[in-house]
């Protein structure tokens, strides 16, 4: 009787194991205002739980492609390289144009200036012949023809400053031989030391140029 009791406690205990087994599929009755516990679902609405271990996955990069080949880096490199050669020369280039610009300018107004210097000089003498005329000419006497003179000369002298050419005016200046041509010495103690007290012929300047050093007097 106590062995009969014992089997039926077992067998009574693995049924119980067996009900608390969750079925694969579980049938729930709807009604009208039933709501089962558990995740809220719309009827007929499909619940996937398929496994996606077995969904295609995308093709991994080799790893030789992943950050370029050697030959694709080398060839990378060598572009660079190139480049940095080219910008260096377009610089190097770029300055030299700069330079070989600015030297052409230069020459090319230094030659302007040269032919410029070479007519204006023969022009001096002419001005020296007006300014003898000039000179000679009594201010009390003068005529209509010789006030006509004086005002030529007067717009000559105009446009000879237009465009550059001034007299030195040395008298009274130190002497220079950068600029003056001293042809007469003489010593005399109520003037100053150097000092250049007559002028025989004018000097002229074009721009910075000397167009003609000044033939003066010089004292002491």
């Amino acid at each position: 009787m106590a062995k009969r009791s014992i089997n039926d406690k077992l067998k009574n205990l693995k049924e119980e194991q067996e009900e608390s087994k969750l079925p694969a599929e579980v049938k729930v009755k709807v009604s009208d205002g039933f709501e089962p516990d558990g995740t809220k679902a719309k009827i007929d609405e499909e619940l996937n739980y398929e496994d996606d271990d077995d969904a295609p996955r995308p093709k991994p990069v080799p790893k030789k492609d992943r950050k370029g080949s050697k030959k694709l880096l080398a060839e990378l490199d060598a572009a660079k390289e190139l480049a940095e050669g080219n910008k260096e020369k377009y610089t190097r280039l770029l300055s030299e144009f700069d330079n070989m610009r600015e030297r052409n300018k230069k020459e090319n107004a230094e030659m302007a200036d040269k032919g410029a210097m070479e007519a204006l000089e023969k022009i001096l003498p002419v001005i020296d012949n007006f300014e003898r005329a000039l000179e000679s000419i009594n201010e009390d006497e003068k005529t209509p023809f010789e006030d006509g003179i004086e005002k030529i000369y007067k717009q000559l002298m105009d446009v000879l400053a237009g465009i550059g050419v001034e007299p030195m005016n040395a008298v009274g200046k130190e002497f220079d031989p950068n600029f003056h041509n001293a042809v007469i010495h003489e010593e005399d103690p109520e003037q100053g030391e150097n000092l250049v007290t007559e002028e025989m012929q004018k000097g002229y300047m074009y721009k910075e140029n000397v167009l003609r050093h000044a033939m003066v007097k010089v004292v002491n």
